[in-house]
């Protein structure tokens, strides 16, 4: 059996200034950085999955690094490229010795934070774009932290175990083995009082009786079942932030939704606003 460090041990995470961040969410990351494990993040756009990795890195004082998955990325290019264009062109017009081939191979995100002389943060954000291999072509890597370059037969070892998030938009399945080595969290859309708290943070003047005039149409909007795509967090306060910089009162928005475009961004959820009792 592995030793696993008492908590106690470590840095905990507690949320940011700016980013708020429910106990659940809080246990979730320090359970995931105690036991080595990557944290697999759920949850509906908006809900700040993408920006809980770059909160830890601020809160616990580590440097980021973002894996962008598209649906394009294969594993091995978050391990090294062997850029052998590179090194044809260098034989047929440079003058360089290409018989190293070690001065071509170029480290991906894992790697580089495998090889990072501190801890860092590894985000490999939105993992269900790849194809469905991807997340099992990582299996290995992630549990021994470790990999090895052929055309070199170097091995790769991490120096320190980086704290792996990794989200997810359910667009596909995660394979079970896969999900079997992650702790999972499932960041649950902020209720009324902690949405107040989100916005206070981001907006710490703003009047009373307009942001409960907002947070009250905004959760009217929500539970619009037929829409589309319903706002999120992100758009809240990108709302927000444009009815105080175009000074709107709070009694103008108790009788007219304002800017139902920033809010909505589908040409049907608005056409249905119209007549709505929400405006």
């Amino acid at each position: 059996m592995r030793d696993i460090p008492p908590m106690s041990t470590f840095n905990k995470f507690f949320g940011t200034e700016k980013y708020i961040a429910s106990e659940s969410l809080r246990n979730a990351v320090n359970v995931a950085i105690a036991l080595g494990r990557p944290l697999l993040v759920k949850g509906e756009p908006g809900t700040g999955k993408t920006l809980l990795a770059h909160s830890i890195a601020k809160a616990l004082g580590k440097r980021l690094i973002v894996w962008n998955i598209k649906s394009t990325t294969k594993a091995k290019d978050g391990l090294y490229v062997y850029d052998t264009v590179q090194r044809l062109n260098d034989s047929r017009f440079g003058d360089r010795d290409i018989s190293d081939i070690k001065q071509y191979i170029r480290l991906g995100k894992l790697g580089e934070a495998f090889v990072s002389d501190e801890q860092v943060v590894l985000l490999i954000d939105e993992i269900d774009k790849a194809d469905l291999e991807f997340p099992n072509d990582l299996l290995n890597e992630l549990d021994e932290m470790s990999f090895y370059i052929h055309e070199t037969g170097e091995t790769i070892k991490a120096k320190h175990r980086p704290i792996v998030i990794i989200t997810s938009n359910s667009e596909k399945e995660l394979p079970d083995a896969f999900l079997r080595r992650c702790i999972f969290h499932y960041i649950e859309f902020p209720d009324r009082e902690m949405m107040e708290e989100i916005v206070r943070v981001h907006f710490p003047g703003i009047e009373e009786n307009l942001l409960k005039e907002a947070l009250k149409k905004f959760y009217r909007l929500r539970k619009i079942e037929s829409l589309k795509k319903k706002p999120s967090t992100s758009e809240l306060l990108d709302w927000i932030q444009v009815l105080l910089a175009s000074g709107v009162s709070h009694h103008r928005l108790k009788s007219e939704l304002v800017f139902p475009g920033v809010l909505l961004k589908n040409e049907a959820d608005l056409a249905q606003l119209r007549g709505s009792e929400v405006l």
